[in-house]
């Protein structure tokens, strides 16, 4: 038997989680005078962290040692789902990215000198933290490409180059930086480690601030020159060439997690829709009662139920350890593409209120085109559910195990 109850204890939590978008967070968008820079306005996340620690929520995907609840990825689905409604809710609850990545992250890899020096203050909202991967002048889509360097000099790192679209990075404390520490072209993705930066290191450098499509994150995405930087050899997060390895499985969670505030913030684009329609007339009638934008709505609802269908499964197969790898793309590439025509939908419905930038539905429309591109782009996504259908029908196998089946 299929039994897809809540269990109670996720229940609870998923519905204190909706009262505090409903009467914190989204009363709190009201108070933010730029939206292109959440840290003009930090006093209002550090005001919704107050309110997330009174309600007994801060940090849900934390273990309890460190300050959290111990909910895992099937409950954060849930958690983020309710929080994507708002900009400012997950942001509120610390378990926002990139923090929230290099959170996991640092569980994953960090020993215990890295989580007391790095983790604990992140977990505790002290500081802010940054993940240095992608790099302007090669196409990172293929992680072979990246170019900066980490060389061994004594007792240090000494680390080159160039990344851009580091999001949160001005203002951060540190950041795990993807950089290439070995030279042997057969070693391929062992070549590459993980390296904790902090930001305040002579020759990490912010160069410029360039203007992106969508929302902006505390920090923003600027572009960072690492030149001659050099942190200790015990900066190395996990071991030397092992920095993919890593990067997977925070990526896998990553590319979930927004998979799942994806879905709020496209629940709260046809919620805007619905209300939009029946409050407005033409043509003699409401704009409900015309069957073309009926079907608008309804393809948005049918594009979000298989969303919520596509994350709950692989984030039921990543809690339980079962391979997920196949799930991961597929979720990230469709739930990405449904944002994308549900939001594109919403302009056409709100007409001109739809491309106002101090209305809702733009910023909705914007980030949904972005999403599309960060955390690997939906053709890299395509090329891992093809290979993997390929790979069983070379077998002789059924492409079933490449489709996300059920057993």
């Amino acid at each position: 038997m299929i039994d897809f109850t809540l269990p109670p204890d996720l229940a609870e939590l998923t519905a204190r989680v909706r009262a505090y978008v409903e009467e914190d967070a989204l009363p709190a968008e009201a108070e933010l005078t730029d939206r292109a820079d959440p840290l003009r306005d930090w006093h209002v996340v550090e005001a919704l962290r107050d309110r997330a620690r009174d309600r007994g929520l801060y940090t849900p995907h934390l273990p309890e040692r460190w300050g959290g609840l111990g909910v895992g990825v099937l409950g954060m689905a849930l958690i983020s789902q309710e929080c994507g409604v708002s900009q400012l809710a997950s942001l509120g609850l610390n378990a926002m990215a990139p923090d929230e990545g290099n959170m996991h992250t640092l569980l994953i890899a960090g020993d215990e000198a890295q989580l007391e020096t790095y983790l604990r203050p992140l977990a505790e909202g002290r500081i802010r933290s940054c993940f240095a991967m992608t790099e302007p002048d090669v196409a990172s889509s293929d992680p072979l490409n990246l170019a900066t360097t980490a060389v061994r000099d004594g007792d240090e790192w000494v680390i080159d180059g160039r990344k851009w679209c580091i999001t949160g990075a001005e203002g951060a404390a540190f950041a795990i930086v993807v950089a290439k520490t070995g030279t042997d072209p057969a070693a391929r993705h062992r070549n590459y480690s993980l390296l904790l930066v902090p930001t305040d290191t002579p020759g990490w450098r912010i160069v410029r601030h360039p203007e992106w499509m969508g929302a902006h994150s505390p920090g923003g995405h600027p572009e960072i020159a690492l030149e001659g930087v050099r942190v200790p050899a015990a900066n190395l997060l996990g071991g030397e060439g092992e920095g993919f390895a890593i990067a997977q499985k925070r990526l896998a969670g990553g590319r979930l997690a927004h998979a799942m505030r994806w879905i709020g913030a496209a629940q709260r684009a046809l919620d805007l829709s619905a209300e939009r329609l029946l409050a407005r007339s033409a043509f003699g009638k409401r704009l409900a009662d015309q069957q073309s934008l009926q079907f608008m709505l309804a393809d948005s609802a049918m594009d979000l139920y298989a969303s919520r269908l596509m994350v709950l499964n692989t984030a039921w197969k990543v809690e339980r350890g079962m391979p997920h790898r196949q799930e991961v793309a597929m979720t990230k590439a469709f739930v990405s593409e449904a944002f994308g025509r549900i939001a594109d939908r919403a302009v056409q419905i709100h007409g001109a209120a739809g491309i106002a930038m101090d209305l809702p539905i733009a910023g909705i429309y914007q980030d949904a085109r972005a999403a599309r591109i960060y955390d690997g782009a939906s053709e890299v996504h395509r090329m891992v559910i093809a290979r993997a259908c390929l790979k069983a029908a070379e077998a002789g196998r059924s492409t079933a195990e490449a489709c996300g089946e059920i057993a």
